[in-house]
């Protein structure tokens, strides 16, 4: 046998050694992916990732179903997402609300047992008061609340994203509020307008016919740029606080899933958040489209990951 027959077959040896899932994903989507939504129908995340899996349909030509799997401030769906093969066929989706609940003790479970993909969507956050409190800037709240520490009440949800929220608004302002528990976005917007608490921080969405109506008034948006809405609004960015409040909401796939096919994942996700289509549909549910590519979410998980953990105790 020659030279070159003896490299022809070695070659081809070796072709025939390499990883399977590198030939999958040469091919790849095959079949339906399932989408483990780890949260109800009909709620806010629920709403947007049918409409991520609608679009993706377009981009992967294969079906998205959407399996929601709720329970356990969502960790029921992700423990079954986490448990599911690497082979690309299973999504799933995080956001803030489970490195509270992994640092808070209720879940072993973090962002890091996923292979983060992408960021998909926010909420724009807006913050507000009770019209009957006359403040009209920030500036105007800070110094009220800063000369009488711990006298006005905020609206969160204790253990929560509004919690952590708080804390992160009192720190940057040197601020001091008293915490009033309530369950839900509404309840702390109809505690808000009835003159039962001074603040809360919500999405704009949500506080729009409170905003329409003369109930509450908003000193800034918690956004990296002012809101369409209310372009006169300053941001906190602005207004000298590098602070952002938003519910972001990222596509995972389980440990170990091959880099080739996180890529196409990628690749469609990213094209998905660019369309004028997609961007619109997640207007019209109340949320923005925000993509982050997996290298520039996975460095915003670390660094909320890092903040939640230093102040995990301050949930309690």
């Amino acid at each position: 046998m020659t030279f070159k027959t003896l490299f022809t077959v070695s070659a081809l040896s070796a072709a025939l050694a390499l990883p399977t899932f590198t030939m999958a994903a040469n091919e790849y989507p095959e079949r339906p992916i399932e989408f483990v939504v780890p949260w109800g129908p009909g709620g806010a995340s629920d709403l947007m990732m049918r409409l991520v899996g609608r679009h993706m349909e377009k981009e992967l030509g294969q079906p998205v179903p959407i399996i929601n799997m709720p329970g356990a401030s969502g960790t029921v769906g992700l423990r079954e997402a986490s448990r599911r093969a690497p082979d690309g066929y299973t999504i799933s989706q995080i956001h803030e609300g489970l490195l509270i609940a992994h640092h808070s003790g209720v879940t072993e479970l973090n962002w890091d047992s996923f292979e983060p993909v992408a960021m998909m969507t926010s909420d724009d956050s807006v913050i507000m008061v009770s019209a009957d409190s006359g403040w009209e800037t920030l500036d105007d709240m800070l110094e009220a609340v800063q000369g009488e520490p711990g006298k006005y009440r905020m609206g969160v949800t204790l253990g929560g994203i509004p919690h952590l929220w708080a804390v992160q608004f009192e720190q940057a302002t040197d601020t001091q509020f008293g915490y009033v528990g309530y369950e839900g976005t509404g309840e702390r917007l109809r505690a808000l307008a009835g003159g039962h608490i001074t603040m809360t921080i919500e999405d704009y969405q949500s506080a729009k016919a409170f905003i329409e109506n003369g109930d509450v008034n908003v000193l800034a948006a918690a956004t990296e740029e002012r809101l369409n809405e209310m372009p006169e609004v300053p941001t906190l960015h602005e207004l000298g606080y590098d602070l952002e409040f938003q519910v972001t909401r990222g596509i995972v796939v389980p440990k170990d899933t091959p880099d080739e096919i996180i890529e196409r994942l990628e690749n469609a996700l990213e094209t998905v958040a660019q369309s004028d289509e997609f961007q619109t549909d997640i207007v019209n549910i109340g949320g923005t489209a925000r993509f982050m590519n997996r290298a520039d979410y996975i460095d915003y998980l670390e660094r909320n990951d890092q903040f939640i953990e230093e102040n995990a105790q301050l949930l309690d």
